[in-house]
């Protein structure tokens, strides 16, 4: 979010994303951040792309991807969970959604922050926003949202956006489990990292951020064979409706603005429905 909001310092008709929310929902620190750096956007793009190829435009591409998703399937469903859904303003400027009942699930931390600046920008959280702490690897998601309202009875959109890569095998598995029991026309889009990238096999070009997230910290955990995205969304039910790389979404949201920003390999996005 932190980029989303340095993007909106692009004239509109050149942005990616437009999202006037991004910068006045982040915590102090990260606004700082953005007002310091604000002016130097175009350098740090530039620097940014020597290091992490594709990054900048695949983020924001992934954002437009899902906004899209949501707009034209929201009214097939009941509910919306944003499942990680960080510092994201979905639910405040996207019209579609204004009488949409929306649960947002983070980590606690995330989440008490998220709270105080929506109080702080908006007085209140709106009804029809339930924001939710939770340890995907440690609690079940399932009664965590019970317990603050969510019925699984009522299709749900789902997003898992940026998220499955940091989770453990037993918790995604786990989620899996959970959105295996949502009703037939619940729609879902999640993004994941490939296996091998995860395991070392193919850095697809992307030695700084495999140094990164993988030999200092071990921060990324989980991957997925593309070739076998298929069938572990089917194995819970899940039955593809697009399984697309960022270079098809960078050519749909960023060709247009005529900025030039490539797509990176280390992520794809699949939107499902349950069948």
């Amino acid at each position: 979010m932190v980029l989303v909001a340095m993007e909106q310092h692009f004239p509109r008709d050149e942005r990616i994303v437009n999202d006037d929310l991004a910068l006045p929902m982040l915590p102090f620190g990260y606004r700082i951040q953005v007002w310091l750096l604000g002016p130097f956007t175009k350098w740090i793009i530039k620097k940014t792309e020597q290091k992490v190829p594709g990054l900048w435009g695949s983020i924001m591409s992934r954002k437009c991807y899902i906004d899209d998703r949501v707009v034209e399937d929201v009214g097939e469903v009941e509910t919306l969970v944003n499942l990680g859904a960080g510092f994201d303003t979905r639910p405040f400027r996207l019209p579609a959604l204004a009488e949409v009942p929306v649960w947002e699930i983070d980590q606690p931390r995330n989440i008490k922050a998220k709270a105080a600046r929506i109080e702080k920008l908006f007085k209140s959280i709106p009804k029809n926003l339930t924001l939710v702490p939770i340890d995907f690897d440690r609690e079940d998601l399932g009664a965590v949202l019970a317990a603050h309202g969510y019925s699984r009875e009522k299709r749900t959109f789902f997003i898992w956006e940026g998220v499955t890569q940091y989770v453990s095998e037993g918790g995604v598995r786990a989620t899996m489990e959970f959105l295996g029991e949502a009703p037939a026309g619940s729609k879902l889009v999640l993004t994941y990292t490939p296996k091998d990238f995860i395991d070392g096999e193919n850095l697809y070009g992307q030695q700084y951020l495999y140094q990164q997230m993988l030999t200092r910290n071990r921060t990324w955990l989980f991957g997925l064979d593309p070739d076998r995205v298929e069938g572990f969304l089917g194995g819970y039910g899940w039955r593809i409706v697009e399984h697309l790389g960022y270079d098809e979404l960078v050519h749909q949201y960023v060709k247009p603005t005529s900025r030039d920003l490539g797509p990176m390999a280390i992520e794809r996005i699949v939107s499902a429905e349950k069948a």
